[in-house]
């Protein structure tokens, strides 16, 4: 049998032999799927959320999920995904309670400013400021995390066509946005 040393570096270990693990009782070997995902779970709590202590909580609250319903995991997706998935509805659910549903971006702004925003970050602003909350969510999964349309799917409980199709809008509406602004913006092309 496999040991795993926590220490180890984790971006080599099996994460689904992990989970086993954990799920057979071995509860420490759950801070080796911590060290994994924590900091790009954090990346994408703040990307929604838009501020260093909510993003801080919401992962603390997102691996205390993971780890309390881990025997609800299956292999049917990615251990990634299903973690994403906890983590999108965590992020959507405090946007809601905090009726800061349409809000969130403009927080954000609002702390770059603070630290000199620059000419590119101001254009991504922009950018995501003709976008819904789903569609920030879509083209965050997709483009920064580079997750499939199946595990878009899956995270955010909606059909992977839908998925496709919404996609699509979304580089049409920044296509033509960028085209009005008379910016030229290669990832939009492709």
């Amino acid at each position: 049998m496999n040991k795993v040393n926590i220490s180890e570096d984790t971006s080599t270990v099996n994460i689904e032999y992990v989970v086993e693990q954990v799920k057979l009782g071995d509860k420490q070997k759950y801070t080796i799927i911590i060290n994994r995902f924590q900091k790009q779970i954090y990346i994408y709590c703040y990307s929604l959320l838009g501020n260093k202590e909510d993003a801080e909580d919401a992962v603390q609250d997102i691996f205390i999920k993971g780890f309390e319903n881990i025997d609800k995991f299956t292999n049917n997706v990615s251990y990634s995904a299903w973690l994403y998935k906890i983590a999108y509805n965590h992020c959507i659910n405090l946007i809601k309670r905090r009726s800061r549903f349409y809000n969130v971006l403009k927080q954000f702004k609002n702390q770059e400013s603070q630290m000199q925003e620059t000419l590119y970050t101001e254009v991504i602003h922009e950018l995501l400021d003709q976008l819904n909350s789903e569609e920030k969510h879509i083209l965050l999964l997709r483009a920064v995390e580079e997750y499939t349309f199946e595990e878009i799917s899956i995270i955010m409980d909606i059909k992977t066509a839908t998925i496709r199709k919404r996609y699509e809008r979304i580089r049409k509406k920044l296509h033509k946005f960028i085209k009005k602004k008379g910016r030229n913006c290669i990832w939009v092309n492709t």
